[in-house]
């Protein structure tokens, strides 16, 4: 009798305010009574489960599962990409796009790794895309680079308050005083100067939980939906903001969209944010990685 396909299984505890843990409880004895073997991995940090994805993908296991968010989807993309090892997500963040990428049970852990299971005994995945930088840092989702992105800056500074609370006073506390910012953008080479509210750079259709930003993003095309929204009134950015959970902002006059294989995004004393983890200050070149990513389902 061959003995079980054995997959890795990452988990991030505090995922989710602590719901990472209990995912874990409710995924680990569905993907054994599946079969499978689970060599069960966390990190005491961030660096520390790279090394342990890393170092279970080298020894050949059939899949990488990660139970958590987009965070540790970023993590486990720095690991798997270009490589033949599927990844396979248990959602236990609080955005959760990628999991919505895939059509995955976002609030039932033990269902998601049921379909998790199946995949890998039926050894079905697929490619989709990266978008990756000139220094070989990849991101499955959304990056964003304007507004938003000075938001998460603040409300990383900030010890108090906690959870979302945090990023609604940090919103507030830089509507008072944000301008638009000046960009330089070089779209598949032709460069172009204008001031914007914000720039995104998609892989994906979306990112914080379902804000469609790039809408019309497809995960499988070899190209990366560029998003601008120009310069608006303070109201008038509040007012928009609902729009992004609809997809509707692109009907917005103050939208613009490019689709294109390789963005080179400059703005002064911004910090773009990927995958809602801290990518990397601007400038930043980014460009479409086809098919370097496997996924389960």
């Amino acid at each position: 009798m061959p003995p079980p396909r054995e997959i890795a299984l990452l988990t991030n505890p505090t995922a989710g305010k602590g719901r990472g843990a209990a995912a874990r409880s409710a995924a680990l004895p569905r993907l054994r009574a599946a079969g499978l073997a689970v060599r069960d991995l966390q990190g005491a940090d961030a660096a520390e489960a790279a090394d342990l994805a890393a170092d279970a993908v080298a020894s050949g296991v059939q899949a990488l599962v990660v139970v958590g968010g987009d965070g540790l989807v970023h993590l486990a993309a720095q690991v798997l990409a270009g490589s033949a090892t599927p990844l396979g997500v248990v959602p236990a963040g609080t955005g959760n796009d990628v999991a919505r990428y895939l059509d995955l049970p976002r609030r039932d852990p033990a269902a998601a790794a049921d379909q998790v299971a199946a995949a890998v005994l039926a050894g079905r995945s697929r490619a989709i895309d990266l978008a990756r930088d000139s220094g070989g840092r990849c991101f499955v989702t959304v990056l964003c680079a304007g507004f938003d992105a000075v938001v998460n800056e603040r409300a990383n500074r900030m010890t108090w308050p906690h959870g979302q609370m945090r990023y609604n006073i940090a919103t507030l506390a830089e509507l008072r005083t944000f301008a638009p910012l000046p960009y330089v953008l070089e779209l598949d080479g032709a460069t172009r100067e204008l001031e914007a509210m914000m720039v995104s750079v998609g892989n994906g259709p979306s990112f914080g939980g379902g804000l469609r930003i790039t809408e019309g993003a497809l995960l499988d095309d070899g190209l990366l939906d560029v998003v601008v929204i120009k310069p608006m009134s303070k109201p008038a950015l509040v007012r928009t903001y609902p729009r992004l959970f609809t997809g509707s902002v692109r009907s917005h006059p103050a939208y613009e969209h490019h689709r294109v294989r390789r963005v080179r995004v400059s703005a002064p004393g911004i910090v773009g944010y990927a995958d809602g983890e801290r990518f990397g200050a601007l400038p930043l070149e980014i460009e479409a990685v086809p098919g370097a990513l496997r996924v389960l389902g």
